[in-house]
């Protein structure tokens, strides 16, 4: 399964970025999708993430609940981080990960469990 993120870029405090999440050639329908950030020399840290398609659970981290929303696109089998109230805090490399299981995703991601990632889009918030 081969992830490609998109939808990074700058921004300034207060605004929004929408990421998506798409597999090369195939559906994520029966994947479980999360959403990790990274900044440099720091683990991943998960933020949100999504069951697969026939559940659709969702999980999201403190620090953005209530300002991030991760749904699915079941047209186009694509995964997607809507980021409102972005804060400089926010400033990081956003990496998609998948897993096909339907028993992910009923507590925050931990990086080293999803085998399948996507390259990273930088968002950074700055004034």
């Amino acid at each position: 399964l081969q992830l490609v993120e998109s939808g990074g870029g700058s921004v300034q405090p207060g605004g929004s970025l929408t990421l998506s999440c798409a597999a090369s050639g195939e559906t994520l329908d029966p994947y479980a999708v999360a959403w990790f950030r990274q900044v440099p020399g720091k683990e991943p840290e998960g933020i949100s993430c999504i069951r697969r398609a026939d559940d659709g659970g969702t999980v999201y981290a403190d620090s953005v609940k209530g300002r991030f929303t991760i749904y699915r696109d079941n047209a186009e089998g694509t995964v997607h981080l809507q980021m409102n109230s972005l804060k400089p805090e926010d400033t990081a490399a956003y990496l998609c990960a998948a897993e096909l299981s339907a028993f992910y995703c009923h507590r925050l991601p931990i990086s080293k469990t999803y085998d399948y990632w996507g390259q990273g889009a930088q968002v950074t918030v700055s004034s």
